[in-house]
């Protein structure tokens, strides 16, 4: 933002490679989501997100990546589309540069651990992954995460996402937390106050449909005394892609 607290407003795709967070707290990291939505609110298309953003909303999906230290998915956005946490060979020299690993720790959080083991999360070595499955998915399952040769941690079964958030700061170290999806995910961390910043594309399509999920699903009735109120941070305008970018802090957080 300005000095003057307004936000910064431009033209074109900005550079997300520029940014700046704020500091960790003592039980968790720093937490930023990222989404892309059609005009009318949606994130999916016959399942995925695929259609609704143009290269260049993917490019700044990665360029969210450079900052982090654990880029974390749900299990049906792995199941969905796949996920992985890497950056472009240039970003990956930068971050090497300035002591960080190549590419973020990408991670996976699972309840009933069934999850598609010949996916990339899995079998890809250019970047390391863990996951974290709750205790109720069962002895075989748990076995076939431990077999792909990816660190599994295993959570009590009445852990919530708060518990892996502070498993991330305080045995991982990680400042910074990028979360890609998806919406049930982002639900449960937005009902517990987990979230500190939301970046959102807004894609040049309309969806439509009924029953079609937006960016945050929540079983959490709607409350009009409780509503999570954002600040916009900035907002780019891509006249090649029509897309819109925003950014939000949520209302009070400040950058800490």
């Amino acid at each position: 933002m300005t000095d003057a607290g307004a936000p910064n407003v431009g033209l074109g795709r900005p550079d997300y490679t520029a940014l700046e967070f704020g500091p960790p707290l003592d039980d968790r990291p720093y937490v930023i989501a990222n989404m892309v939505s059609s005009a009318d609110g949606k994130v999916v298309v016959e399942g995925t997100e695929q259609g609704l953003g143009s290269p260049d909303d993917q490019a700044l999906m990665r360029e969210l990546r450079f900052h982090a230290d654990v880029v974390m998915n749900g299990a049906g956005t792995l199941r969905a589309s796949g996920t992985s946490s890497r950056v472009p060979e240039a970003l990956q020299q930068r971050r090497i540069a300035a002591g960080k690993p190549a590419n973020p720790l990408g991670a996976v959080v699972t309840s009933s651990g069934a999850l598609p083991l010949d996916r990339a999360f899995f079998t890809a070595r250019d970047f390391e992954a863990m996951v974290f499955a709750s205790e109720e998915a069962g002895g075989e399952r748990l076995e076939a995460l431990r077999a792909t040769g990816r660190p599994l941690v295993v959570m009590p079964s009445d852990a919530g996402i708060a518990w892996v958030l502070r498993h991330m700061r305080q045995e991982l170290g990680a400042s910074l937390l990028l979360v890609e999806g998806g919406p049930s995910l982002n639900g449960e961390l937005f009902d517990g106050g987990l979230i500190d910043e939301l970046f959102l594309t807004v894609g040049s399509v309309v969806v439509a449909g009924d029953g079609t999920k937006t960016a945050v699903q929540s079983e959490r009735p709607p409350d009009l005394d409780a509503l999570t109120r954002l600040d916009l941070v900035s907002a780019a305008v891509n006249a090649a892609t029509s897309e819109v970018y925003l950014r939000y802090r949520i209302d009070g957080r400040g950058a800490r």
